[in-house]
């Protein structure tokens, strides 16, 4: 088993209500007052197997090396009887093998690295990580209105993912080779004859 795996991050900002909304009554959507108290931030970490239709998401105080290195660390406990893992993601600075040397031994970090195939999305072409798709999705469908706390985002995506996981919803890509060379020609070579 070899599977391509897509993951991406984000941050959500943790939004209370300064003033009670006004219930939804028939006719009428419910109301909520411009102002707002801003409670702090949280992250979110997001895995994909698009072809299979599964994900994993973990919410994290922080977006730090050390968080990256777990939430790898998950992604290969997720896989145990894989050969290797395809990881496809943006290439940011926290996502190289150092992160891994700085959260564990050198041996457990070794052991993840090579369980890996690193993929990174040329750089402003991190839309072709289809992660970035799913979490999109993640935040039309469940993290679209104002939540003050990470516990309550935590029950939230579970129920999202758990959900999504179980109608293996899978993503329909349809960007071929041919609309990547028309689309990216500045980044393929051109030969002249």
């Amino acid at each position: 088993m070899q599977p391509v795996v897509c993951m991406d991050e984000s941050p959500k900002q943790l939004i209370g209500e300064t003033k009670e909304p006004i219930p939804a009554q028939p006719g009428s959507v419910e109301k909520h007052d411009y102002e707002y108290e801003r409670k702090g931030v949280c992250n979110i970490f997001i895995s994909n197997e698009p072809l299979r239709g599964n994900r994993m998401v973990k919410i994290t105080e922080r977006k730090t090396k050390i968080d990256w290195a777990y939430f790898i660390e998950d992604i290969s406990n997720n896989y145990p009887d894989a050969e290797k893992i395809t990881l496809v993601m943006d290439n940011y600075d926290t996502h190289k093998a150092g992160a891994l040397y700085e959260a564990f031994t050198p041996e457990k970090a070794k052991a993840i690295w090579s369980r890996f195939d690193f993929v990174y999305t040329p750089k402003h072409g991190s839309w072709l990580n289809m992660a970035e798709i799913e979490l999109n999705v993640l935040m039309g469908q469940c993290l679209n209105r104002r939540i003050d706390s990470m516990e309550e985002i935590k029950k939230e995506v579970k129920a999202w993912e758990n959900a999504r996981n179980n109608m293996e919803a899978k993503i329909n890509w349809q960007f071929t080779t041919e609309d990547a060379r028309i689309k990216l020609r500045r980044l393929y070579p051109t030969f002249k004859e």
